[in-house]
């Protein structure tokens, strides 16, 4: 929706929307420090784990004298495992408070003590003979991405200008993908995956926490939290200047004084009003849809499946780890694609175009797995199927919602909402690891038509909800979503008398639900 009405005229600077230095820094510094440690720790565990293992039971037989039992193995190797996400559900809780009292990047910054503080008690874990130590550090480090994932895409959306929202959106799926990647190639037993090197391969995860407190002081905090809830104009022109690489920031400013005009009738919402109030209805269930849709879509049960699908396309057990790699590099090379072309596609269509790939990938698998016993071949397009739903949900499902739920909330509504879309995400998360063995156990094979029918579901809701919103202000998507949420906005012409700091009165628009 343009604004023809009112505001002063945008101006057609060939600077507009480029990825200047000051911008590019400042996401690269933020990225690597928050979604990389969401990434490295869901999946550093995995491929030595029989290593950390091992390490459980000598520790337990020279505390007592005797082998672990099995089942307290089991019971402590889940631990570790899920205390991850139910640490992430925890740090969902607390983000709205924190960006709301520190701000974006405040938040950030703070969040790299639970990073660096586990790093450290797990690169001490074998010298303490504390397995204690590795589980309580996943429960802080789950804390560190459950902040780190909420937190992250609202200081980049906010960052960005509305031509690159969505490029800079998708940053943090690409360095979550960056961090698994990273930790499957560091956790090859040629490398540290081993008795003597996995406490480094622990304690790495405190490098990029480290790098990124350094860093990211030397860039501003964002233009739009400065200004709407800050009320410092100055410091937010400041801000934008430098992350524009341009003196004249009006328009932009303009925007902000919209915004803020648009929701003084809301106040800064609680997730309790959010839940209450109207005019969100269906900002509310577009994102609960999205993050329900992306973790129950069956990625998890992909890679839970993924070893038997490749030793029955006869993969070595030793050399499933480099396939694993492959498929991380898969996953990297989508991503990367998603976050060029978000822009130039638009977010509805790689949504769309991302959960129709892994449907039809889910119900190839459900295929080969139900046949491959009788026709061997079949194993080959399993592997296949694999890579092909890793790519279908990096193109979409995986980085898109990112993006669209930093831009389908105003200011004061954003901290609740992504207290709500992070407990949805954590919660279906921990969700799946729970009951999908149990599922498998039942249904065998055919628990993926389950994965192939979310996958329809929420691309059906994606076409008819979700409108397209590269390219359109934060205040613009507010006015599409009030007509699905059969509310007015009302606007009303009215003279600033103030003058601006650099310019002439500019005329402005109240908008208020």
């Amino acid at each position: 929706m343009e604004n023809k009405e009112t505001g002063p005229p945008q101006p057609a600077s060939p600077k507009e929307g480029r990825l200047q230095a000051t911008l590019v820094l400042a996401t690269l510094s933020a990225a690597f420090g928050s979604a990389f440690q969401y990434g490295y720790n869901i999946a550093v565990v995995n491929t030595p784990h029989k290593v950390l293992k091992a390490f459980y039971n000598e520790t337990y037989f020279e505390r007592y004298g005797a082998s672990m039992d099995e089942n307290v193995m089991l019971l402590l190797w889940a631990c570790t495992v899920s205390m991850f996400p139910l640490g992430g559900l925890l740090g969902s809780l607390v983000v709205g408070l924190l960006v709301d009292k520190c701000g974006r990047k405040g938040t950030l910054l703070i969040n790299n003590v639970f990073a660096i503080v586990p790093a450290i008690l797990m690169g001490v874990s074998k010298v303490a003979k504390a397995w204690e130590l590795i589980i309580f550090s996943r429960v802080v480090l789950g804390i560190c991405a459950g902040i780190s994932y909420s937190a992250l895409p609202m200081y980049l959306g906010e960052l960005a200008p509305k031509n690159l929202r969505g490029t800079l959106g998708t940053m943090t799926e690409v360095f979550v993908i960056v961090g698994v990647f990273l930790a499957q190639i560091f956790s090859l037993q040629a490398i540290l995956g081993n008795p003597t090197g996995w406490p480094v391969l622990l304690a790495i995860t405190g490098i990029p926490a480290l790098l990124q407190l350094l860093s990211l002081p030397l860039f501003p905090e964002s233009p739009r939290y400065t200004l709407i809830q800050r009320k410092d104009e100055e410091t937010a022109r400041q801000a934008l200047r430098a992350l524009r690489g341009r003196t004249n920031v009006d328009d932009e400013i303009e925007e902000m004084r919209l915004e803020a005009q648009a929701e003084q009738a809301e106040g800064q919402l609680s997730v309790l009003h959010l839940f209450t109030f109207r005019p969100l209805r269906w900002q509310l269930v577009s994102i609960i849809v999205l993050m329900a849709g992306q973790q129950l879509s069956g990625i998890n049960a992909i890679n839970y499946y993924a070893d038997t699908i490749y030793a029955s396309a006869g993969v070595q057990a030793g050399h499933s780890q480099y396939v694993t790699v492959g498929a991380g590099v898969v996953n990297i090379v989508m991503t990367v694609i998603s976050a060029l072309t978000v822009e130039l596609l638009g977010r509805r269509c790689l949504l769309l175009a991302g959960y129709g790939v892994c449907g039809s990938a889910c119900l190839g698998l459900t295929l080969v797995l139900l046949f491959q016993s009788t026709v061997p071949e079949l194993s080959y397009l399993g592997v296949i199927c694999v890579f092909t739903y890793i790519a279908g949900h990096s193109i979409g499902p995986s980085p898109v919602p990112s993006v669209v739920r930093t831009e389908i909330f105003l200011q004061s509504s954003r901290p609740a909402a992504f207290m709500v879309d992070g407990a949805v995400h954590w919660l279906t998360n921990f969700i799946i690891g729970f009951v999908f063995p149990s599922i498998q156990a039942l249904i065998g094979p055919y628990s993926f038509l389950i994965f192939a029918g979310i996958c329809l579901l929420t691309a059906v809701y994606v076409y008819l909800v979700i409108p397209e919103t590269k390219g359109k202000t934060f205040v613009e998507i507010n006015q599409i979503f009030a007509k699905r949420n059969r509310v007015e906005m009302t606007e009303k012409k009215e003279e600033r008398t103030e003058v601006a700091p650099h310019g002439p009165p500019t005329p402005a628009r109240e908008t208020a639900f």
